[in-house]
């Protein structure tokens, strides 16, 4: 088919030239003269195999439809109509004047682009033609047309909207910090001296119930003598009542549970107290030493249970939308590389740093091993994404100007539709599509900045065309 229309055109031009004079360029084939030219059927001329028109000896844009000799005296070569009509660059294109088609041109538009139409053929500053624009082309439904091999050329590629599942993750820094609910404290409710101090040291683990110091009180044993005087009395009625106050006020001194017990049992007073850690954790802070003086308030020790830890993470204002409490979070440990911690968010805190834009987060980690702690530096991957698929398109498909968001649909035969979209989540290259294309629509995903521009480039030229029709 092509070389029918290449043989069709090629004779068409030599006709043309026979009639009123010929100028050969390559790429396209002008007239001099604004004659139509007629056509000549590709089947009558490989009717036989004599000579359709001789070409210059060297190959050059110039041919003849006789017999002639170049200036140096050399023959014309002799092109059958069995011979290969192909060229290495485009088809050969009609004259400007030349229809090749029963379809009706409406105007032509300037070859560079520019937005300068004419109503008759037209010749550019540089003597390119101006390019017809026949009706049809230019339809007043949005879309826009495109020829085969310009398609070809530019790579315009298709894809059809589809569900998908689509994964979003929030990556920030952070650091580890201990439960504020896992956190003890020991300290004296009286003037105390310390007696003795066991075998514990910062960092120690210790449990629940494991003695920790022995403690001297004034007050409690005083306390102590009162209650035990109290259970071992004979008297009846009133003393009940006595006895329970007693025992209310070792409790409002902190003593232990079992000191209490242990006194209820033997019926004696110690002389010191025996104090425990009141949980699983570890010693992060010791300020007992033996044969000090304690007064009310101070922190003898600190114990924590770091079996659960927070991770607390600075997430960018602009991601912050996107996280709630409840969404699974992979945290990373830079000092374990390739191990992972999984853990869920908890609290997102109600406040904005103002001077790095990033809002806290807290994440509950569970650490049996105990590897994570305090203040160690952690990065969290946070997956904000659905587990339900929703329809997407890849993100390329979409022209975003900031103010509206559109694709092109691909509605086949060369034509493509702008469609304005509404968007979701986006993730893994894909960007959910809430309103404007339906499932199975085919939008282009490649080269639609080109579509865009021949889309605005049409609208100009119809701009020029329609006010150039007004009287």
């Amino acid at each position: 088919m092509k070389r029918a229309i290449l043989a069709a055109v090629i004779l068409a031009a030599v006709t043309a030239a026979a009639a009123g004079g010929f100028i050969g360029v390559r790429g396209h084939l002008q007239t001099t003269d604004t004659a139509s030219v007629a056509l000549v059927s590709p089947a009558a001329a490989q009717a036989s195999d004599e000579p359709i028109y001789y070409q210059d000896p060297d190959g050059r844009p110039l041919y003849s439809p006789t017999p002639k000799k170049t200036p140096d005296g050399r023959d014309y070569k002799a092109v059958p109509a069995s011979a290969d009509l192909s060229f290495e660059d485009e088809p050969v294109a009609a004259p400007a004047t030349t229809v090749a088609t029963d379809r009706k041109i409406k105007f032509y538009r300037n070859p560079m682009g520019l937005p300068d139409t004419s109503p008759t053929p037209k010749k550019d500053p540089m003597g390119m033609d101006y390019i017809p624009v026949y009706e049809g082309d230019d339809s007043d439904d949005g879309s826009v047309k495109l020829s085969p091999g310009k398609i070809q050329r530019t790579g315009v590629k298709s894809e059809p909207a589809a569900p998908r599942v689509i994964r979003t993750a929030i990556r920030a820094p952070g650091t580890v910090q201990l439960d504020e609910r896992r956190v003890s404290v020991i300290s004296m409710r009286s003037e105390s001296w310390v007696q003795k101090v066991t075998n514990v040291t910062t960092g120690t683990r210790v449990t629940k119930g494991q003695p920790l110091m022995e403690i001297y009180s004034p007050l409690i044993s005083s306390a102590a003598a009162e209650y035990v005087a109290t259970i071992n009395s004979k008297t009846t009625g009133g003393s009940v009542a006595y006895g329970r106050g007693s025992r209310q006020r070792l409790q409002n001194l902190d003593v232990p549970d079992a000191v209490i017990a242990a006194m209820e049992k033997s019926g004696n007073v110690p002389i010191a107290i025996e104090w425990s850690a009141p949980r699983d954790g570890v010693v992060l802070e010791r300020n007992a030493i033996e044969g000090m003086r304690a007064q009310p308030g101070d922190v003898l020790f600190r114990v924590a249970d770091t079996s659960v830890v927070w991770a607390v993470i600075d997430v960018a204002e602009r991601d912050l939308g996107a996280v709630s409490v409840g969404q699974p979070v992979t945290v990373r440990a830079r000092s374990y590389p390739g191990r992972e911690f999984a853990g869920n968010v908890s609290v997102i805190y109600p406040q904005l740093n103002k001077d790095t834009r990033t809002a806290r987060v807290r994440i509950e980690l569970s650490n049996p091993d105990f590897a994570l702690l305090p203040d160690m530096f952690v990065d969290a991957e946070i997956d904000t994404g659905s587990p339900q698929a929703v329809l997407a398109v890849p993100e390329s498909a979409v022209l975003d100007t900031g103010s509206r968001q559109a694709v092109f649909v691909d509605r086949g035969q060369g034509r493509f539709e702008p469609r304005d979209v509404k968007l979701g989540h986006r993730g893994g290259g894909y960007v959910e599509i809430r309103e404007g294309v339906a499932e199975g629509e085919p939008v282009v995903v490649a080269a639609n900045f080109l579509i865009d521009a021949e889309s605005n480039l049409k609208a100009a030229l119809k701009g020029f065309s329609d006010a150039g029709e007004k009287p």
